[in-house]
């Protein structure tokens, strides 16, 4: 009897050994998951909020006609097509004399961007008072520049291993005690397209085009997704083979590589239906293609998790199939449905393989204003920047990559706060 209870006792301690490790392993399982998703963030956010800052440079120009080659004439035309480069040019000459080295005169233009002349002509055009005065104007510093103020260049390495010359480094140190060169918000950023020069980079296109792709996606796809689910789960007929063929073929869409709906979107829609490339609307049907099967399985089972008590009692007070279905099921599945259809959302607005195939990766500088105007899209920005040797255009990409999280975390949230609100209906 006492060796029973303590082979009792034993087994005991044995389990209880084996759950208090089997909780250990799934604690440190998910600490280490923790410190992983932390890590990446921490990387992510300490190179990309460089990005949301942006040096400029302060120069006195002499807006001076002669150099504008205005010849007199001051017509909206004129202004337009004045040689605005020449005038800051002449402006860093004077800010920096003694400068008559042919490699150093290139380096001296190349301190601030080449959008200067722009910036400098829409000033003329909006106050041609200032022609043949001085002003004291702040112009975007060029990449190397903002990269150096921002500490990613470092001074004492030797002059053939860093971008900045010693000679360049004088300047900066001139502009610096001469309180010309400040760091503000990088506005630009927000407010601009796409280009090649990383100081002038900004990700306006790319928001609005997966803002234009993700509501081609959402009008298709929902109605759609969901038109379907409720077919196969309320009125298909039960044990047929062609619904169980589409039930297979659907589940197992779920799990085809997307880049398989590029190749799909590819030859039907653009060779065979002949829709143009690189367009809001051919990223939404190719992207609809991707997010059907994830919205279908996601609301069949929240038409299932459905308690059949609610049909039965519809059924029973008079109501017909279809009332019992869209008055009553649908609505008590609706929570579910919204949860799904935003979570496959989630996943659309994080997608590059499939839009690479039907030609999202060109380089588009203008911001969209319609879904059949070319435009990109986060993501491949993202991919874009990338890929591009720039040290500023690294920080640019870690700064898109936040902007995009912000954007899931908001749509999860959407979909946390809808599903609540339609919980509480019920």
């Amino acid at each position: 009897m006492i060796s029973n209870t303590k082979k009792i006792k034993n087994k005991l301690a044995k389990r209880y050994a084996k759950e208090k490790r089997f909780q250990i392993y799934g604690l440190g399982a998910i600490v280490i998951s923790i410190a992983f998703l932390l890590s990446l963030l921490i990387n992510i956010s300490t190179t990309g909020f460089p990005a949301f800052q942006q040096t400029y440079i302060n120069i006195d120009v002499d807006i001076d006609s002669k150099l504008l080659n205005l010849d007199g004439k001051y017509s909206e035309q004129a202004l337009f097509s004045a040689n605005y480069r020449k005038v800051i040019n002449q402006s860093l000459k004077t800010l920096f004399p003694g400068v008559e080295d042919r490699r150093q005169k290139r380096a001296l233009r190349q301190l601030i961007s080449k959008s200067a002349r722009y910036q400098l002509r829409d000033f003329v055009m909006n106050n041609p008072d200032t022609i043949n005065t001085k002003q004291s104007l702040w112009f975007l510093a060029r990449d190397d520049v903002d990269v150096f103020m921002k500490g990613s260049i470092d001074r004492s390495l030797p002059e053939s291993d860093r971008r900045l010359k010693n000679f360049q480094l004088v300047w900066i140190d001139k502009l610096l005690t001469e309180n010309r060169l400040e760091k503000r918000f990088n506005i630009n950023f927000f407010t601009q397209g796409d280009s090649r020069e990383p100081e002038q980079a900004g990700i306006k296109g790319a928001m609005i085009g997966s803002l234009l792709t993700m509501l081609v996606t959402v009008l298709l796809s929902f109605p759609i997704g969901v038109s379907a689910a409720i077919y196969l789960e309320e009125f298909a007929p039960k044990n047929n083979r062609w619904v169980d063929i589409i039930e297979i073929n659907i589940n197992n869409l779920a799990a085809v590589p997307s880049i398989v709906f590029g190749l799909l979107g590819l030859a039907v829609f653009i060779g065979f239906f002949g829709v143009p490339r690189s367009i809001p609307l051919i990223g939404g049907l190719v992207l609809t293609l991707m997010t059907l099967p994830t919205i279908i399985i996601s609301s069949r089972a929240a038409l299932k998790a459905v308690p059949p008590s609610i049909r039965e009692a519809a059924l029973g007070l008079g109501a017909s199939r279809v009332q019992t279905t869209f008055h009553h099921v649908v609505p008590a599945a609706m929570p579910g449905i919204l949860t799904g259809t935003i979570i496959g959302m989630a996943q659309a607005l994080g997608e590059t393989a499939p839009l690479l195939m039907i030609g999202m990766v060109a380089f588009i500088a203008d911001v969209p204003q319609g879904i059949t105007d070319p435009s990109t899209v986060l993501p491949v920005q993202i991919y874009l920047w990338s890929d591009s040797p720039e040290r500023a255009f690294t920080e640019r990409t870690s700064a898109a990559i936040m902007v995009l999280l912000g954007f899931l975390i908001v749509m999860n949230l959407l979909a946390t706060i809808m599903r609540r609100k339609f919980e509480k209906k019920r």
